[in-house]
C-alpha cells in the first residue's frame, strides 16, 4: 500500500494515508517530493510549488486558494489555504454524464409487505407523541406494556421530541410533516399516536393531515380524554402486537430498498475510502431500480455544480438550484456566514475548506443521475438518486432521511459516533484505527479499501446491507440508541 494518494491527475496536492515525517522523499507520478513538514494522516501536502492566490486543486476541483506561497512538499492546511467561495451563483445547466462502472447482479431481500404495497425491513411497534408534553407518559406506558411480556420480536420503541406545541408557521408544519412520515413508515407493524389534548398539533387535525392510513395498524389516544390513559394505551399496544405476530417476511427484489446517504465526524479519508465506497453502492442500487437519497445541503456548497451537471433534466436542475439557494438564504437571514464550515473535528482530520469537505461528501452519490429534489419532510416518489433538503446536523439529517422513506442510512465517519435514528444506521468507518477501536459503534470498515480495493469492499458492504434489510441488527439497534430530531428555524411561543 502506498503511503499517500493523489486522487485526480490534475491535483496539485496529495493526501497522506499514514503519518509522514519531515524530510521523507515521496515519489508522486514522476516527481520526487521532499516533505518540508511532518504530515499527519489524512492531511495534504503540495506536490508542486503553489503561488500566493493560486488555486489549490483536489478531487480534480478547486478547494480554495493559497493565502501565501506554499512550497513543494509543504503541509497544506488552514494556515496557508482559504476558501474561494462567496454568496449566490448564477448557475447554468450544462449536463454531463459519467459512466457507471459498477457491475453487480441484482439481489433479493426479505421484507414485510404492507397493506398499501410498500415494503419495510423491520416489524416494530412504536409510540409517537404528537407533543413533547407526553414523552414521559409514553415511557410509563411502554414500561407497563413490557411487563405483559407481549412485546413483538422487534420491540417497542418511543420516538420522543420536544415539539408539537408553541410552534407557528413553518416550524409547526415541519413538525407535522416529520411526524406524519414517522407514523406512516413501512418499518412499523403498528403505532400508537399519543396526544395530550391541548397542544397546537391537535389530534383531529393531525389525523386529517396523515391522509390514507391502515386503521388496523395506526391507533390514536388523547391522554386528557381518557380516565386511565395507561391501561387504555397498554390495551391498544397488546391489540397491535397480536396483529403484528402474524406478519412474515417475503422475498422481494432489492429495487424496493431505499437507502439514505450521510456522513458525520468526517476526516480527510472520508473522501478517499468510505464516501466513494458509498458512491459505488448508490450507483449499484440506482442501476437496478432502487432508491438512494443524499442530503446535508450546506455540505454541498462548493460541489453543487457537479450535482447540477447530473440533473436528469432542466426541471430537476432548477429544483437543485433552488435547493442550494434556499439554504444560502437561510444562512444569511440568520446573519450567519454561508461558509462557516468545516468543524473543528473535520479540521483536525485534515479537511481545510468547505469546498474540500463538500467535494468529499457528495461522492456518496456516486455518478448516478439526479432524478428528483425533495423538500424537507417530503417522501420519495422517484427511484434513483434523490437530493433532500436538510441541514448537516447528524440526527436532524438522519431523521429527514427516514421521513423521506429510507429503510436504512449508510453513515460514514472518520471520528466515530454512537448516533441512532428511527431507522437502522450502518456506520461505515473511513479508517482501520477507528473500526478496530470503536467496535461497539462501527458496523463496517471502509479503511479496508486501501488494502483490499473497492470491488471487494463493495461486495462485502452489499452483503451487510442485505443482511441488515433481512433483520440483522445494526450497532445502534443493539445499543438501543434510537432518536429523532426535527428541524426548527422560527419562533417558539
Amino acid at each position: 500500500m502506498k503511503n499517500y494518494i493523489k486522487i485526480n491527475a490534475t491535483d496539485n496536492v496529495a493526501v497522506a494515508l499514514v503519518s509522514l515525517n519531515c524530510g521523507d522523499k515521496i515519489k508522486v507520478d514522476d516527481i520526487t517530493v521532499e516533505l518540508i513538514n511532518d504530515i499527519p494522516q489524512g492531511h495534504k501536502f503540495a506536490i508542486l510549488s503553489i503561488k500566493e492566490g493560486e488555486k489549490v486543486v483536489k478531487y480534480g476541483n478547486v478547494i480554495g486558494v493559497a493565502k501565501k506561497h506554499i512550497g513543494k512538499g509543504e503541509h497544506v492546511h488552514s494556515h496557508n489555504l482559504v476558501t474561494s467561495l462567496s454568496g449566490k451563483i448564477d448557475y447554468k445547466y450544462h449536463p454531463k454524464r459519467k459512466k457507471n462502472t459498477v457491475k453487480c447482479n441484482s439481489r433479493s431481500v426479505k421484507m414485510y409487505r404492507r397493506s398499501n404495497g410498500e415494503y419495510g425491513i423491520r416489524n416494530e411497534l412504536w409510540i409517537v407523541p404528537t407533543v413533547g408534553c407526553v414523552n414521559g407518559l409514553a415511557q410509563v406506558i411502554a414500561n407497563e406494556f413490557n411487563k405483559t411480556g407481549k412485546a413483538p420480536k422487534d420491540g417497542l420503541h418511543i420516538f420522543a421530541h420536544p415539539f408539537g406545541c408553541s410552534q407557528i408557521g413553518d416550524d409547526h408544519i415541519a413538525t407535522k410533516k416529520i411526524l406524519r412520515s414517522v407514523v406512516k413508515h413501512p418499518n412499523i407493524g403498528g403505532v400508537l399516536v399519543l396526544g395530550l389534548g391541548c397542544e397546537n398539533n391537535q389530534m383531529s387535525d393531525f389525523v386529517e393531515f396523515l391522509g390514507s392510513i391502515d386503521n388496523q395498524r395506526v391507533k390514536f389516544l388523547i391522554a386528557q380524554q381518557s380516565d386511565d390513559e395507561i391501561a387504555e394505551s397498554v390495551e391498544i399496544l397488546e391489540e397491535l402486537s397480536n396483529k403484528m405476530s402474524l406478519d412474515v417476511r417475503v422475498d422481494t427484489d432489492i429495487s424496493n430498498l431505499k437507502i439514505g446517504l450521510k456522513c458525520g465526524g468526517s476526516d480527510a479519508l472520508s473522501g478517499v475510502t468510505a464516501n466513494p465506497l458509498l458512491g459505488f453502492v448508490c450507483d449499484y442500487l440506482t442501476d437496478v431500480g432502487g432508491t438512494a437519497v443524499l442530503t446535508e445541503v450546506p455540505e454541498m456548497f462548493g460541489a453543487e455544480h457537479t450535482l447540477m451537471e447530473r440533473a436528469e433534466n432542466s426541471q430537476v436542475f432548477d429544483s437543485t438550484v433552488k435547493l442550494i439557494n434556499d439554504f444560502k438564504d437561510y444562512f444569511t437571514k440568520q446573519n450567519q456566514p454561508i461558509y462557516e464550515n468545516p468543524s473543528p473535528g473535520n479540521k483536525a482530520g485534515g479537511i481545510t475548506t468547505l469546498e474540500e469537505k463538500s467535494l468529499g461528501a457528495i461522492q456518496k452519490g456516486g455518478h448516478s443521475i439526479v432524478r428528483d429534489v425533495l423538500e424537507y419532510g417530503e417522501r420519495c416518489i422517484c427511484s434513483g438518486l434523490n437530493l433532500l433538503s436538510a441541514p448537516g446536523n447528524d440526527i436532524v439529517a438522519v431523521t429527514a432521511l427516514g421521513a423521506a422513506g429510507c429503510h436504512i442510512v449508510l453513515f460514514t465517519t472518520g471520528r466515530g459516533t454512537p448516533l441512532g435514528g428511527f431507522i437502522p444506521i450502518i456506520k461505515v468507518a473511513t479508517n482501520d484505527e477507528l473500526a478496530q477501536r470503536k467496535q461497539n459503534w462501527i458496523d463496517f470498515n471502509a479503511g479496508a479499501v486501501l488494502t483490499d480495493g473497492f470491488e471487494v469492499c463493495l461486495q462485502n458492504l452489499l452483503d451487510l446491507i442485505i443482511e441488515t434489510a433481512n433483520g440483522k441488527n445494526t450497532k445502534n439497534e443493539l445499543n438501543q440508541i434510537r432518536d429523532i430530531a426535527i428541524f426548527k428555524s422560527g419562533v417558539t411561543l
